[in-house]
């Protein structure tokens, strides 16, 4: 198939479900009891993305958590794109954000979608997705709070889009941003409070 080929509806919704479903796979908890840091969903914050992994102190994990939810995003994109359409590519890539959020395995209660934004933004648009990078890696090694970080990423990521000439992609980031700022409502609150932990403390 072509990337322009308009996918049809049914086939849409079957690479919806993959992306989901890819996006689903619980990394964080699989690699904390493979490094035996116990129920990831009982240390921390209770997340289970990389940067509560990096509050058990094991950063090889923490490591291989973002590497590995980023690449779920990153390959829910790719697949869609080498074998369906870019309308496809856009909804599995959607999806597989929402999976890692809200994945069915742990009854709708998973992380904070992140890394996998990240993973799924550079796979859709490489410079796009190290703009989106660079913006979250320069707000974190200033301010050294994650959650900042990611909400100042994802807020920044339909601009970048714009500006480099992706303006195709510019909806999705919109909607990707919105459920990233939904997502960290409490840290939202703890920002404005000034009680938001920093990288690294447990």
């Amino acid at each position: 198939m072509t990337p322009d080929l308009i996918t049809p509806p049914a086939a849409l919704l079957i690479w919806g479900l993959a992306g989901y479903l890819l996006g689903s796979i619980p990394f964080g908890i699989v690699l904390a009891r493979v490094f035996g840091l116990g129920d990831l969903r009982s240390i921390g914050s209770g997340n289970i993305g990389a940067t509560n992994v990096l509050r058990t102190g094991n950063k090889t994990a923490a490591a291989l958590t973002l590497v590995l939810d980023g690449a779920k995003g990153a390959a829910a994109v790719l697949i869609a794109r080498a074998l369906a359409g870019e309308d496809a590519v856009q909804l599995a890539g959607l999806m597989a954000f929402l999976g890692h959020c809200f994945p069915v395995w742990l009854r709708f209660k998973g992380g904070k979608g992140v890394a996998t934004f990240l993973g799924l933004l550079l796979a859709y648009a490489f410079p796009l997705g190290l703009a989106a990078c660079a913006t979250w890696l320069a707000t974190a090694l200033i301010l050294r709070i994650s959650s900042l970080s990611a909400l100042v990423a994802a807020a920044m990521a339909p601009i970048w889009a714009l500006l480099l000439g992706r303006a195709d992609a510019t909806l999705m980031l919109i909607v990707l941003a919105v459920l990233v700022f939904i997502r960290h409502r409490p840290n939202i609150q703890r920002l404005l409070a000034g009680q938001e932990p920093k990288i690294g403390k447990k």
